[in-house]
């Protein structure tokens, strides 16, 4: 029976993020502020050994980058979800725009769907497809908000309507595991990066 145990960390705040304006596949870089602030971190020893992914989005890249995790390889799968014509926009103004619409679509859980974009039932199903095929039992990713939600949610489970279960920190470590019999479960969660004083501890 196959299982992997992964690590997932959102990548750092770009301009878009501190906007609050919904970035999706939108290829939006890191903020100056955000890419000296992570240099002066880096990854629990334990993690500094497994396999690392990113995904094709620069602000994953940068963020790896930052925290010195090399090597690390683009996975598509990992990508954030994608919300389509919605990308740009915040989601107070799309409320406000679409008034009962929204509301209903936000109210589909794991169905909700952007204009043009994906689910985050479908987010997990590639991220799913990923896992089946890794090629090790153990690795690390710099991904998104959209792609820890949903295995979050399917770890816990959860629904995704309402608050959600518990409080996940977005500059921490989030460890699942899953494995083909059971599928998703939450090992640890927030698990904080290292502070690095010095040069000589890079």
């Amino acid at each position: 029976m196959k299982a992997v145990r992964f690590a997932l960390l959102r990548h750092g705040v770009t301009e878009w993020n501190a906007q609050k304006r919904i970035q999706g596949h939108s290829d939006v870089s890191l903020s100056t502020d955000t890419v000296a602030s992570y240099r002066k971190l880096r990854l629990p020893d334990v993690w500094r050994s497994v396999p690392w992914y990113c995904t094709p989005l620069s602000r994953t890249r940068e963020t790896a980058d930052a925290l010195s995790i090399t090597p690390v390889s683009p996975e598509p799968e990992l990508i954030e979800m994608n919300w389509g014509q919605w990308e740009g926009r915040r989601l107070p103004e799309l409320r406000a725009e679409l008034g009962d619409t929204m509301r209903e679509n936000e109210d589909r859980g794991w169905d909700f769907r952007p204009d043009g974009g994906e689910s985050p039932r479908d987010v997990l199903q590639r991220v799913e497809g990923f896992l089946r095929r890794s090629p090790v039992p153990e690795f690390g990713a710099i991904t998104h908000k959209g792609v820890i939600r949903a295995v979050y949610a399917a770890a816990k489970p959860w629904n995704m309507m309402g608050k959600i279960p518990d409080t996940l920190d977005w500059q921490r470590l989030h460890v699942f595991e899953w494995n083909e019999k059971d599928g998703f479960s939450v090992s640890e969660l927030n698990v904080p990066l290292i502070a690095v004083s010095g040069l000589n501890d890079v």
